[in-house]
C-alpha cells in the first residue's frame, strides 16, 4: 500500500505528546476481511421486473483519485479537468438480466476501466443511458437492453458539474445532452492569482439574513468567474447513432424537465447576482418553457436571490416555488404560493395554495387546493382525484388531503391528520404506476388507491399493503407479512390487479434478497428475483438481539445488543455504544423502536459492529431521544437527557451480566459526536470516546444548528450549555477525535475538532486527533478508512480493553 503521511495531532496519547507523522495503517486482519469484504451490486429494475442491470462497484475510492483536482464553488464540489462532481461515485462493471429467470450476463463493449454514473432507463425502458468519465471528461454511452451491448455516443465534453447532464425525448431515440461551453474562459487559479482589490459584503436595507453556516460558497470575484465559466452549457440533441444538433445556446442551465407528452422542455437558468451567503441552487433563476424545437412558449417562474428569508424551518419564500409537470396530464404545470408570505411566524388560517396551468401556459391559473400546514407533493392520480400532503416541523404534524383537481368548489378530505415522527401508525405511502405518459401515478382500481406500510409495532416490523376507498375513506388489509424469524420489506407494487409485489427477505445471517410476492395468491411459492450471497459470514452466527429498557423517566428506550464471537457465558466484557441523539415533540413517538433482532447484520466503515470480532459487547443504534414537549424545546434539558439516555442503556446491558460497567467506550459520527463530547464532559459513565466530524462549538453556528430553530441571541444558554467546547475544562475522559480536512457538511467545520483538540490539550486532557486528508463529511478514500479503523481499535484497547481500574 502506498505510503501517505498523515498529520496526526496528539495531546496526551498512547502514541506521544504532541504530533506524529506516520504512514497509512490497517486494522487487525479480522477487522480487515470484513471491512475489504466484496460489495453486492446495485439494481435497477423495469417496471414489471423482467428486466435488471445489475451495477458493481469497488467499496472504496483511493486516495489518489480522491487528490485529483478540486474546486469548491457555491455548493458544489467540481473536477474542473473532468466536469463532474469531484466527489461523484461510481461503478466499475454493469451486467443485465432478461426474464425473471434469466442469466445474468455481461455488458459488451464496454470501455476498460470504465467510470460510470448517472443511470437512466429509456421512456420504453428498452435502453439505458449512462456516463462514463475518463482521465480528460465526460462521455454520454447507453446499453441495449435487449442485445446486452454498450456504445459510446459522445466523446468526453459533457458539462455533469451541477448532476445528470441528459435527459431523454420521449420517443426514446434522442436526448438532450448538455455539453462543455465552447465559450468558456480559461479558469483562474484562486492561488496565484492577483486580486484587485478588497472582498466587501454589505446589508444597506438591514434586512434579516440568518443562514445556517454552508460551507463552498463564493468567496470572491475569482470564484465568481470560475463558478460561472464551469456552470455554462450548450444544450445539443443526440441521437443514438452519435449525430449531434445544436439546441441551445450557452448558459448556465440547472435544471432539465420534459413535460409528460414530451411536447415541452421546463428549463432552470441560474442568473446574477451570485451570492457569498447561500449555495448556487438559492442564486436568482428563471424558468422557461420551450417546445422540443427550442422555441419559447414562456416564463413561467422568475427567482431573485434568496438570502434573506424569515427565521424557522418552514420559512419559504414568496411567491411561486415547487414549479413542476402534473404527471396525470400531457402538459400541465403546477406550483405552490404561501399566504403567510413565507414567515411561520403569520398566524393564517392556510399556509399555502397551489395552483396549475395548462398549455401554452399563457391563460388564468386554475386554484387546486389550500393547505392548513407547508405544501410537501401531490400524489396524481386523474382528472377527479389526488392527493395533496403538507406538514409542520414545529409540531411535527403532517395531513393528507384527498382532492378533486377538476372542481375546486368541492371541499378537499383530510384523509390522514398525524405525527409524521409516530411510526406505529405510519399508514403508510402510496402505490403508484407507469401510465400512458410513462409517468409514476396514483394506481386506483374500482375507486380505490393502495398503500404500502413498513409496520413498525411494539412486536416488530410487519410490513403491509392496505386497500383505501377514495369515497368512503374505509381501509382494509390486504396483506400483512407473518414472518416471526425473518424480516421482510416491501419495496414496490408490481400489479396490484393481480396481486403482484416485490419483497425484500433478510435475516441475522441471510443477506437481502428480492421477491416476487402475490398477494392474492398466497398459496403461490415467492419468486426469487436476486440471489445475493452473505459476504460477511465470519459474524452470521453471532448472538444478536434488540433489547428493550425504560429510562429514570419512564421513557421507553432500545438498543441492538452484539455479544463478542469469542463469548463466554458468565465472562465479563468491554462494551462500545453507539448512537446519534433524535429530537421529539413527544414521549410516544420517542419511545418506538424501529430496529429488529432478525435484520442482517450488515458492517459498513462507520460501524462499530466489527469489534465483535475483537472481543467487545457491542450496542448499536442506541435510542438517544430528546423530547420537549408542548411549548418545551427538546434542547431545553438536552443534557440532563442525553446522560439519562446512556445511563439507562449501560444499566440494561449490565443487568444481563454481559459487561464490565467500568469498560464501556461510547462513540457516534456528526451529532452523534457532538452527543459523545458532550456525555464525556457531563458525566463519569464512560472509559473513553470516539467522535467523528463533530461540531462542538454551537457559537459557531449561531442561526440554528441540528433541530435547533432559535438562534443564539434568543437561547444564548442553550448554545453555551449544550457545547462541549464550553466546557473543556470538564473533560478528563480520553477521547479520540476524526475529521475529514475537507468537511463540507453545514456546521461541522473542520476547525470545530482543530478548535476542541486545543482546547482540551491545552486544559491536560487525554485527547488525540486525527485530520484525515481529502476526505469530507462522510469517508471515501480506502487508506483514510482503513487507517480510521486502525486508529479506533488502537484506542479502544488502550483505554477501554485494557484500562486499569482499581
Amino acid at each position: 500500500m502506498k505510503k501517505i503521511s498523515l498529520l496526526l495531532l496528539l495531546g496526551i496519547s498512547f502514541f506521544s505528546f504532541s504530533q506524529e507523522n506516520i504512514g497509512y495503517q490497517e486494522p487487525p486482519k479480522e477487522i480487515l476481511n470484513l471491512a475489504d469484504a466484496p460489495s453486492t451490486p446495485r439494481i435497477r429494475m423495469s417496471d414489471n421486473a423482467e428486466n435488471i442491470v445489475f451495477l458493481y462497484a469497488n467499496n472504496y475510492k483511493s486516495i489518489e483519485t480522491l487528490s485529483e483536482k478540486e474546486m469548491r464553488l457555491g455548493g458544489l464540489r467540481i473536477n474542473p479537468k473532468t466536469n463532474i462532481n469531484s466527489r461523484q461515485s461510481y461503478y466499475n462493471d454493469i451486467k443485465v438480466r432478461i426474464g425473471r429467470k434469466g442469466i445474468e450476463s455481461t455488458v459488451t463493449g464496454l470501455p476498460a476501466k470504465g467510470r460510470f454514473a448517472n443511470f437512466s432507463w429509456s421512456p420504453d425502458q428498452q435502453k439505458m443511458a449512462f456516463t462514463n468519465t475518463t482521465t480528460t471528461g465526460v462521455e454520454l454511452w447507453i446499453i441495449d437492453i435487449n442485445a446486452k451491448k454498450a456504445k459510446k455516443l459522445t466523446s468526453a465534453t459533457l458539462n455533469a458539474n451541477m448532476g445528470r447532464p441528459f435527459s431523454w425525448f420521449k420517443d426514446s431515440n434522442s436526448l438532450l445532452v448538455k455539453f462543455i461551453s465552447k465559450e468558456r474562459k480559461e479558469l483562474i487559479d484562486t492561488k496565484t492569482s492577483i486580486p484587485s482589490g478588497p472582498t466587501i459584503s454589505v446589508n444597506q436595507k438591514g434586512k434579516k439574513a440568518q443562514n445556517r453556516t454552508y460551507q463552498d460558497l463564493l468567496k470572491n470575484k475569482t470564484d465568481e468567474h470560475n463558478f460561472e465559466q464551469l456552470a455554462l452549457s450548450e444544450l445539443q440533441k443526440v441521437d443514438l447513432e452519435g449525430n449531434k444538433s445544436s439546441w441551445m445556446k450557452d448558459d448556465m442551465y440547472r435544471n432539465v424537465s420534459f413535460s409528460p407528452d414530451g411536447n415541452y422542455i421546463m428549463i432552470t437558468i441560474i442568473q446574477k447576482p451570485f451570492s457569498y451567503l447561500v449555495p448556487y441552487y438559492r442564486f436568482p433563476a428563471k424558468t422557461n418553457i420551450y417546445d422540443t424545437n427550442a422555441n419559447l412558449i414562456t416564463t413561467a417562474l422568475e427567482v431573485p436571490l434568496i438570502e434573506d428569508l424569515p427565521k424557522g424551518f418552514m420559512a419559504v419564500r414568496k411567491g411561486k416555488r415547487n414549479l413542476s409537470w402534473r404527471r396525470d396530464k400531457p402538459s400541465t404545470i403546477f406550483w405552490a404560493e404561501a399566504l403567510d408570505e413565507g414567515n411561520p411566524e403569520n398566524e393564517v388560517p392556510y399556509r399555502d395554495e397551489v395552483f396549475e396551468l395548462e398549455a401554452p401556459f399563457n391563460g388564468k391559473a386554475n386554484s387546486l387546493i389550500k393547505t392548513i400546514g407547508r405544501f410537501s407533493t401531490i400524489n396524481w392520480g386523474n382528472n377527479n382525484a389526488a392527493i395533496a400532503e403538507d406538514y409542520w416541523w414545529n409540531t411535527r404534524n403532517t395531513k393528507s388531503y384527498f382532492f378533486n383537481p377538476s372542481k375546486n368548489s368541492i371541499k378537499p378530505i383530510t384523509i390522514y391528520d398525524r405525527n409524521y415522527q409516530d411510526r406505529y401508525s405510519d399508514p403508510g405511502s402510496f402505490v403508484t404506476k407507469r401510465n400512458e405518459y410513462g409517468q409514476y401515478t396514483l394506481e386506483i382500481v374500482d375507486n380505490n388507491v393502495f398503500l404500502i406500510g413498513d409496520g413498525y409495532s411494539k412486536k416488530g416490523k410487519f410490513p403491509f399493503v392496505d386497500k383505501l376507498n377514495l369515497k368512503t375513506q374505509k381501509t382494509s388489509r390486504l396483506y400483512q407479512s407473518k414472518l416471526t424469524d425473518k424480516v421482510e420489506s416491501i419495496v414496490t407494487s408490481l400489479d396490484m390487479k393481480k396481486g403482484e409485489i416485490i419483497v425484500g427477505i433478510e435475516s441475522k445471517s441471510e443477506f437481502p434478497n428480492y421477491f416476487v410476492r402475490n398477494i392474492k395468491k398466497k398459496s403461490t411459492p415467492i419468486t426469487p428475483l436476486t440471489t445475493f450471497e452473505n459476504p460477511f459470514k465470519s459474524l452470521q452466527n453471532i448472538y444478536k438481539k434488540v433489547i428493550k429498557y425504560k429510562r429514570e423517566d419512564g421513557l421507553e428506550l432500545s438498543g441492538t445488543l452484539y455479544l463478542p464471537s469469542n463469548y463466554e457465558k458468565g465472562k465479563k466484557y468491554p462494551m462500545i455504544m453507539w448512537a446519534y441523539p433524535r429530537e421529539f415533540k413527544d414521549k410516544s413517538s420517542a419511545g418506538q423502536s424501529t430496529s429488529s433482532s432478525n435484520e442482517f447484520t450488515y458492517p459498513w466503515y462507520g460501524s462499530p459492529i466489527y469489534w465483535v470480532t475483537r472481543g467487545y459487547v457491542v450496542l448499536d443504534d442506541a435510542s438517544f431521544p430528546i423530547v420537549g414537549e408542548g411549548k418545551e424545546e427538546p434542547n431545553d434539558t438536552f443534557i440532563k437527557q442525553l446522560v439519562g439516555n446512556a445511563k439507562a442503556a449501560i444499566d440494561a446491558v449490565d443487568e444481563l451480566g454481559y459487561i464490565d460497567r467500568n469498560k464501556v467506550a461510547v462513540g457516534g459520527h456528526s451529532y452523534g459526536a457532538f452527543m459523545t463530547a458532550n456525555l464525556l464532559s457531563h458525566s463519569n459513565l464512560f472509559a473513553a470516546g470516539i467522535a467523528r466530524s463533530g461540531a462542538y462549538n454551537r457559537t459557531l453556528t449561531p442561526f440554528g444548528f441540528q433541530s435547533e430553530e432559535r438562534n443564539y441571541w434568543e437561547a444564548p444558554e442553550v448554545y453555551y450549555n449544550m457545547s462541549p467546547f464550553m466546557h473543556a475544562d470538564k473533560m478528563k475522559t480520553p477521547l479520540l477525535l476524526i475529521h475529514g480536512e475537507a468537511d463540507n457538511n453545514s456546521g461541522t467545520y473542520p476547525l470545530q475538532s482543530e478548535r476542541y483538540f486545543n482546547a482540551l490539550k491545552g486544559l491536560g486532557a487525554p485527547v488525540r486527533l486525527v485530520m484525515l486528508p481529502k476526505e469530507s463529511h462522510g469517508y471515501r478514500a480506502k487508506e483514510s478508512i482503513m487507517h480510521m479503523l486502525w486508529e479506533q481499535d488502537q484506542w479502544l484497547e488502550k483505554h477501554v480493553k485494557n484500562r486499569k481500574t482499581n
